[in-house]
C-alpha cells in the first residue's frame, strides 16, 4: 500500500509522541514492508516550517525531536518528484491541493489526514482520502488477510 500523510498528523505525533500513536503504528508498517510512505520534499519543508514558525509548537517540540522525525521520513520515505507546473484546485482549501497532487503523482492508494477539507473528497482518481483511524482499520484488515501479526 502506498500512502501520503498530511502534515497535521506528523505535528500531532511531535506534540505527543508515544508508541500507540498513529505515526508509530504507520512507521512500524513501513519498517515491515507493508506500507510505502510517499515523501515529497515540499511536505518535509511544510512540516519543518509549521513547527518552527508557530510559537506554541516551537515551545513544546524540541529541535532534536523534529530533526529525528525528519531524518526517519527522509530515510524511509519514497521520494516523489517535484511538481513544476501549476497544481489544479480540487479542495475547499487551496493550501491542501498540493497534497492531493503529490498523492496522485506518487500513485498513492491513500491520503491520510485529519483535515475535513480533504476527507470530504473521499476519493480522487485512485487515491482514497481517509482518517488515521480508518487507515488503522484498513491496514489491520490487510494484515489479517495476508497472515501478518497486528
Amino acid at each position: 500500500m502506498r500512502v501520503l500523510i498530511d502534515v497535521n498528523l506528523y505535528v500531532a505525533y511531535l506534540l505527543n509522541p508515544h508508541e500507540d500513536s498513529f505515526i508509530a503504528f504507520l512507521l512500524n508498517a513501513v519498517f515491515a514492508g507493508q506500507v510505502t510512505l510517499l515523501m515529497p520534499e515540499v511536505l518535509l519543508e511544510e512540516l519543518e516550517r509549521t513547527v518552527r514558525r508557530k510559537p506554541r509548537l516551537i515551545n513544546i517540540i524540541s529541535e532534536k525531536r523534529l530533526a529525528r522525525l525528519l531524518e526517519l521520513l527522509r530515510l524511509f520515505g519514497e521520494e516523489v518528484p517535484f511538481i513544476e507546473e501549476d497544481i489544479p484546485p480540487v479542495t475547499r482549501d487551496p493550501k491542501d491541493d498540493y497534497l492531493v497532487a503529490y498523492a496522485v503523482i506518487g500513485k498513492a492508494d491513500y491520503l491520510i489526514s485529519g483535515d475535513n477539507d480533504l476527507l470530504v473528497l473521499r476519493r480522487i482518481g485512485s487515491v482514497s482520502m481517509v482518517s488515521s483511524g480508518q487507515f488503522r482499520q484498513i491496514l489491520r484488515a490487510y494484515k489479517t488477510r495476508n497472515g501478518h501479526a497486528n
